[in-house]
């Protein structure tokens, strides 16, 4: 596995992971990273990976801060009287503080209180905690002897305390001494000016000028490495000093009894606390996995329980973050592996082109997956597990073994033919190259036919002519081309998969500059047909990529009308919303409007009631009312319905002066009459309404015949219909509304109207051809006739229908089929006949 790991450079993405770790229980986790050959636990370890990432990124406070690993010191007090020192305590402390605020966080306090019925957010990273202690009361038993620095507390014993004030007394008292010494010294000239007390071996001394050392009375502790400078303890302060060292010595032994006992608290949990630092390791070990996906743009695909995959945008890691730091972008990798058709791929293409780098992406990207890691693709990828990678990669040749290279991968294909299975994945790097390439090229041949009788999957690169045809005729193996600048002379390091790739050699040889005569002696010894099958291959090449071209200039310009299309949608409905917002207001304030006019007119009959259509005070009201109606036209904000409320005054006006011209005739009172100089001739329509001139009417009761009264006589009338004009007799005339008028011109309009449609669809129906021919036609052009044809074959009620694209690249074919079959009414998209045009005509049939 180590050997595996080195050629596929999984130990650098090892080294790369660590390097994220903040403590050596994680590194320890990294180090301890495996392939694993199924499916449930691979999916487990991303799952955690990803519950992770949701933590991180939902929960601000989520504690993660460094610790040191005390596995080894915890494990070293199972014996009876050894205890953990001061730093070490400080360590444990931490590690539990920190499992209890994580636990806090993966068992909230509704776990406490219904276990049972408890569902956590992040349920894999909450199984793994299940078995996790937490330790409240060591944590309080620490924190009693323990200060924010890591040091015993003087408080942490009553004995630790009076050591402790004894102790800072006695050091007081020989400072003081000891300063008081130092100035009488300098008087004497004894010391140097600048001399201070200097500490050697825990004891408080005085640098004196080596000549003068016996001139003060004392012990010689030490001196300096020239010998100039002698540190010499006071013999007046020899005994204070000794007692302080005493004194330090009784607060060691007191500290150790301190520590001794905690670390007795500690023993029966010893197991328990290396549990929960290795579970505090391991939410570190996911969170460099993160940190590393995040470095390299890795996400998580969907992880499927069988073998094969689909990978979009694929990278390799180590190259992706080498061309970062050059400032250069990577050429990701599409690739796919589905059976049954296309389970191998055997990928050929130039020499640098690409093809070894493309190799090293499946099998590191696969194996890093299987490890739990996050791998750079696109999360919409779906991948496989296989129980095993088996590769043969680079230059095995042994000396020690006997082995050339050809040799060792004879030896690589009879452990394949053995090992491998139909969930296997294998990665074979020039396939048949180390020897004769005729006899080479027919052993692999062998080899790859017994492989894909074994279903294995696999990638595999050659540049093997045999082999190329081998997978364009097998089932099961399939062709892959490392796409190549023909103008530029150089690699793209583009995957196409679907066709053999050419090694370009000719050309790359020429760029290189080899003459020219060489060249053509070359070629005239390769033989015109396998001359030819390269340059075929290359047109093939090169006409895939203009279509490629094409095809993405095409769904480019496609999205960016879907965008604009999707823009103007909104805009329209804001304008909608905007509209109704609009009229709602209109249809308001016009109610306002109404309701006060209401009120004005019916103010203004009660007054022409009261004052019993006194001339006078009706002339009064009505100047009142017309006082209004001016006001109300005036005001900018009136909506505008205002007219019809006008149209309304008016008519009760009219009425209400009609019913006082009823009660004065019942009175006797003398009525103009028609004839008179003062009043407009007037008659009576058959329902008692005067006609006047501006009325709307209908001549011998015919709503067809519409008219209004230009002008009016005693007994005739002039009339208008349309452009018009005719005298009428009176009694022929009865007035109508104009919305009567408007739904009868309606009536006969839509009666016009549907004559007409019926007698263009009669003639469609006659001249409907259920053949359309689109050949020679752009997709664009051709897509818009077949949009039309569909639906003249809908309003003609045609079922069985052609289209004639002829065969040609197949892309005419391709988009009218596409479109056919997103249609729900459309069935049965299908070829002609072979004898009547095969592929080069569909036939479709529309069910409505």
């Amino acid at each position: 596995m180590n050997k595996l790991e080195h050629k596929l450079r999984f130990d650098v993405v090892r080294r790369l992971v660590q390097n994220y770790c903040r403590n050596d229980i994680s590194v320890q986790y990294v180090s301890e990273m495996s392939f694993h050959p199924d499916f449930d636990s691979v999916s487990l370890l991303l799952l955690e990976v990803d519950e992770m990432r949701r933590l991180l990124d939902t929960e601000d406070d989520f504690p993660t801060c460094e610790f040191n690993d005390i596995r080894d010191a915890v494990r070293r007090i199972r014996i009876e009287g050894l205890f953990l020192e001061e730093e070490e305590l400080y360590s444990l402390l931490r590690i539990l503080r920190l499992v209890r605020d994580v636990i806090s966080f993966l068992r909230p306090r509704e776990y406490d209180e219904a276990p049972d019925t408890f569902s956590s957010p992040y349920p894999s990273l909450f199984a793994r905690s299940e078995d996790v202690q937490v330790f409240p009361l060591l944590i309080r038993r620490i924190d009693d002897i323990l200060d924010n620095h890591g040091h015993i507390k003087e408080s942490a014993s009553p004995e630790l305390l009076r050591i402790s004030r004894e102790l800072r007394a006695k050091e007081a008292s020989v400072s003081h001494r000891l300063s008081s010494i130092l100035k009488r010294a300098q008087a004497e000239g004894l010391v140097e000016a600048d001399a201070s007390i200097a500490v050697r071996d825990g004891r408080a001394v005085i640098p004196i000028i080596s000549a003068n050392k016996r001139q003060l009375p004392g012990i010689i502790v030490d001196e300096s490495s020239t010998g100039r400078t002698s540190y010499v303890e006071p013999e007046e302060i020899v005994r204070l000093n000794n007692e302080i060292h005493e004194l330090r010595g009784e607060r060691r032994r007191e500290i150790v009894k301190i520590l001794t006992d905690v670390s007795a608290s500690v023993r029966p949990y010893i197991n328990d606390v290396v549990a929960s630092a290795e579970f505090l390791g391991y939410i570190d070990f996911l969170r460099a996995k993160l940190v590393f996906a995040q470095d390299v743009n890795a996400s998580i695909p969907k992880i499927e329980n069988r073998q094969g995959f689909y990978w979009s945008q694929a990278r390799h890691p180590l190259l992706f973050l080498q061309l970062r730091d050059q400032n250069k972008d990577i050429v990701p990798l599409d690739i796919e592996l589905e059976p049954p058709s296309q389970r191998i791929l055997l990928i050929s293409g130039p020499n640098a082109g690409g093809k070894s780098v493309c190799l090293q992406t499946v099998g590191l990207v696969q194996y890093m997956l299987q490890c739990g890691l996050p791998v750079p693709m696109e999360e919409s990828s779906s991948v496989g597990v296989f129980d095993k990678i088996l590769i043969d990669m680079g230059d095995d040749q042994s000396i020690e073994n006997d082995l050339s290279t050809y040799s060792s991968h004879l030896t690589n294909m009879k452990l394949f033919l053995r090992e491998s299975s139909s969930k296997s994945l294998l990665l074979i790097d020039e396939f048949g190259t180390g020897t004769e390439p005729v006899l080479g090229g027919a052993i692999a041949e062998a080899v790859l036919s017994a492989l894909n009788s074994k279903g294995v999957y696999g990638v595999i690169t050659t540049h093997y002519t045999n082999l190329k045809h081998f997978a364009s005729q097998s089932q099961g193996v399939t062709n892959g081309a490392m796409l190549f600048d023909t103008h530029a002379i150089q690699p793209l390091f583009r995957l196409q998969i679907g066709q053999p790739g050419s090694s370009f050699a000719f050309e790359i040889a020429r760029k290189i500059g080899l003459p020219e005569d060489v060249l053509a002696d070359a070629k005239d010894k390769l033989g015109q047909e396998r001359f030819d099958y390269d340059k075929h291959l290359r047109e093939i090449t090169r006409d895939k990529r203009y279509w490629e071209n094409k095809r993405q200039n095409i769904h480019d310009a496609e999205k960016r009308l879907s965008a604009t299309l999707e823009r103007y949608e909104s805009e329209l409905q804001n304008i909608r919303a905007e509209k109704k917002k609009i009229l709602d207001k209109a249809r308001a304030e016009a109610s306002d409007l109404l309701s006060v006019t209401n009120k004005t007119i019916e103010n203004t009959i009660r007054g022409i009631r009261e004052s019993q259509a006194e001339k006078e005070r009706t002339k009064a009201l009505r100047s009142q009312l017309d006082a209004f109606k001016k006001s109300v036209s005036n005001d900018e904000a009136i909506s505008p319905s205002a007219q019809q409320n006008d149209d309304a005054i008016a008519r009760k006006i009219q009425k209400i002066k009609e019913r006082q011209e009823r009660k004065k005739k019942g009175r006797g009172e003398a009525q103009p009459t028609a004839n008179t100089p003062d009043t407009p001739a007037q008659v009576q329509s058959p329902d008692l309404s005067p006609l006047a001139v501006g009325d709307a009417v209908c001549i011998d009761n015919d709503l067809s015949r519409a008219a209004e009264i230009m002008e009016l006589n005693s007994t005739t009338a002039v009339v208008a219909i349309g452009q018009m004009k005719m005298n009428v007799k009176l009694a022929r005339l009865s007035r109508v509304s104009k919305s009567a008028i408007r739904k009868s011109q309606q009536q006969a309009f839509s009666y016009k109207v549907s004559s007409n449609v019926s007698a263009a669809v009669r003639e469609k129906k006659l001249n409907f051809s259920p053949r359309l021919d689109i050949r020679g036609l752009r997709g664009d052009e051709a897509m818009e006739k077949v949009s039309a044809f569909v639906d003249e074959a809908i309003l003609c009620e045609a079922s069985d229908l052609s289209i004639l694209h002829g065969t040609g690249t197949g892309y005419l074919r391709q988009v009218v089929r596409e479109y056919l079959k997103s249609l729900p009414f459309v069935q049965g998209v299908r070829d002609e006949d072979v004898r009547l045009g095969g592929a080069g005509i569909t036939l479709f049939r529309i069910e409505c």
